[in-house]
């Protein structure tokens, strides 16, 4: 049992409310998963740019002085941003490879937790409130983001189990459930050349569906493709640069909500997660159907569309 929320935002004047909402959100998801809490949030897009989020479990060690000699090893200007046992690096696109390969070989005791050109993920062992507060997330502005709080199952509890996972630039994934296959398909996607760094089942379902998109498939078309391919019970919640998509399995036995009205789209792993949003009184609420793929983009205009598979 894990909780799941997400908020897209349709109004811009929001913006600025964005942590705030979430955090409230999955604070109240608190007693589904006392386990570790994460929380991804899209904010200040620049396309020649990336973001690398990075944690540390000695971050006075490993970020002192991180940005210069980074700067050096890449001859590129790089801004270092440091928020509690994480930071955000900020350089240009191009240097990105280069820049993880460094992290990779020259500094150990730094983990990658997120990548692209909005995307900032923070996530830590420990209850939703303690982790919002040690983050900073409520006062996060933004214009979507989706977090979860964890009850592990299948994996040790760490901060890398801890979701949301990043497989591909700007994309990632929250689950509740358990998928039954991901051994399988671990082995195939890293033959693949996916990076899979833990063995927590919910990173292989971002990792298969960051392979149907580097493949040519939309997002809605891999999480249609996943009804087929991955086995087990789910309800996922993805993240991507410009908008977010939600599926349940086809016997949809983990809950799920949804509501949305003229200024967001919002969803919970239960209803008392978006009680306090402003004008949910006034929403459409619904509770996803099985096997149907929900999603939401900025650049669709005012009528962002749910499609079923």
């Amino acid at each position: 049992m894990c909780g799941i929320v997400g908020l897209f935002l349709k109004d811009r004047a929001l913006e600025p409310e964005l942590g705030s909402l979430l955090t409230d959100m999955l604070i109240t998801m608190s007693d589904r998963g006392p386990d570790s809490a994460g929380i991804a949030i899209y904010r200040d897009a620049d396309p020649d740019r990336i973001k690398l989020t990075v944690q540390s479990a000695d971050p006075e060690r490993d970020f002192d002085g991180l940005g210069e000699r980074l700067e050096k090893a890449l001859k590129t200007p790089v801004d270092l941003t440091v928020n509690d046992t994480h930071a955000v690096l900020s350089l240009a696109a191009a240097s990105g490879e280069a820049a993880r390969a460094c992290l990779r070989s020259d500094h150990p005791g730094i983990r990658i937790m997120g990548a692209g050109s909005s995307i900032e993920i923070y996530k830590e062992v420990g209850l939703p409130g303690d982790v919002a507060r040690r983050f900073g997330l409520g006062n996060m502005a933004g214009t979507h983001g989706i977090g979860h709080t964890r009850m592990a199952t299948e994996s040790a509890v760490t901060t890398e189990g801890a979701h949301p996972f990043n497989t591909g630039p700007d994309q990632c994934l929250v689950h509740n459930g358990s998928l039954s296959n991901h051994n399988t398909l671990r082995r195939r996607l890293r033959h693949e050349g996916l990076t899979i760094e833990t063995e927590n089942d919910t990173e292989v379902g971002a990792a298969y569906l960051t392979w149907q998109m580097q493949n040519g498939a939309t997002l809605g078309e891999a999480l249609e493709r996943s009804v087929t391919d991955l086995d087990g019970f789910y309800t996922f919640v993805v993240g991507t640069g410009d908008g977010f998509g939600v599926l349940r399995d086809p016997i949809a036995c983990k809950p799920a909500v949804l509501a949305e009205t003229d200024r967001y789209v919002a969803f919970g792993s239960e209803y008392r997660a978006l009680v306090n949003l402003p004008g949910i009184d006034t929403a459409r609420v619904w509770e996803p159907e099985p096997a149907t793929v929900y999603f939401w983009r900025h650049d669709d205009g005012p009528q962002n569309q749910r499609k079923a598979a």
